[in-house]
């Protein structure tokens, strides 16, 4: 390996960080865990003095529990990128919702909940039902400031990521999506393009989303019903709707025209997603499309939120 590679993996408390540093492992990359920022540095120099053939993949995942030392963990990152070393960082994040559900589930505290001031315990007395409500609310109430702050924490590097929603993603929905993002050449610039579907929200990860449920709608056609936009079927029968070309027409015109300035700015990654009411066959076809248009401009990847996860 004549370079060093490096994924710096990171996010939200519970968004799946790891479910995605088990699956670089099983990539083969080296893993560290809850590195202190402080140490990345060292890490990287003792990776970089080991001879050609024994210079390995690593992936280190840091998060709010190092809050004391984020800030000194940006500046790092722009100090090996212009050394000339590949530096790629991932945030995982997730709605609000599915990380209160989440902890619930697990029962394990969120790792900064003990940062927050106490409440004070002077109450009066209550019937046992009615502390029980109330402390499952006030505990609630604290895990939401919590998630909040964390947010806060890490919205620096949130904005110099590539960013994961894992709300609505299987843990092997997650693991098949992080290896793409790490298999990716970074040559520049690499487009995401993400089909999703509305009735289950936006992707928190779109840097742009484009709605397309204007388009005709297969779904009404038995004979379509059941297929995506990647069968054929359905590719004809949207390539012949006039609506279909001039829409792509404008998104790849707008993409065309800014993501040079986003390319300028430092931008690694940018995800565009398309969205229609089932996430099924207009905004798949309309992603695979655009995969076609863009594939001579570097590293191009393609995801499909709601099939995907029906294929693992």
């Amino acid at each position: 390996m004549s370079q060093l590679d490096i994924v710096l993996l990171t996010g939200i408390s519970g968004s799946g960080k790891s479910v995605a540093l088990n699956a670089l492992e099983d990539a083969g990359y080296f893993c560290v865990d809850n590195l202190p920022p402080e140490l990345l540095r060292g890490l990287v120099d003792l990776e970089v003095q080991r001879p050609p053939e024994l210079k390995r993949r690593i992936a280190v995942a840091m998060d709010a529990r190092s809050v004391d030392s984020l800030p000194h963990l940006k500046p790092v990152l722009d100090t090996l990128r212009q050394e000339g070393l590949k530096v790629r960082s991932v945030f995982l994040d997730a709605s609000t919702d599915t990380l209160v559900r989440r902890f619930s589930e697990t029962r394990r505290p969120h790792p900064l909940l003990k940062l927050r001031p106490q409440p004070a315990t002077d109450t009066p007395r209550r019937r046992a039902s009615d502390h029980e409500t109330a402390g499952a609310e006030a505990a609630t109430h604290a895990l939401i400031d919590t998630i909040t702050m964390e947010r806060e924490l890490l919205g620096p590097l949130r904005e110099v990521s590539t960013v994961i929603d894992t709300s609505l993603l299987r843990p092997a929905q997650l693991r098949t999506w992080v290896r793409h993002i790490v298999g990716a050449e970074p040559a520049g610039l690499t487009l995401v393009f993400e089909s999703f579907a509305y009735k289950h929200g936006v992707p928190m990860d779109a840097d742009f989303v484009f709605d397309v449920r204007m388009l005709p709608n297969p779904f009404y056609l038995k004979e379509l019903k059941p297929l995506t936009g990647r069968d054929q079927p359905v590719i004809d029968y949207l390539d012949a709707q006039p609506e279909s070309a001039e829409l792509l027409a404008q998104i790849e015109a707008f993409l065309l025209r800014w993501l040079p300035t986003l390319e300028s700015d430092q931008r690694s990654y940018v995800t565009v997603a398309m969205g229609c009411t089932g996430g099924q066959h207009r905004s798949v076809y309309c992603v695979e499309q655009l995969v076609k248009r863009f594939a001579g401009r570097g590293a191009v990847l393609s995801r499909h939120r709601e099939q995907d996860a029906r294929s693992v």
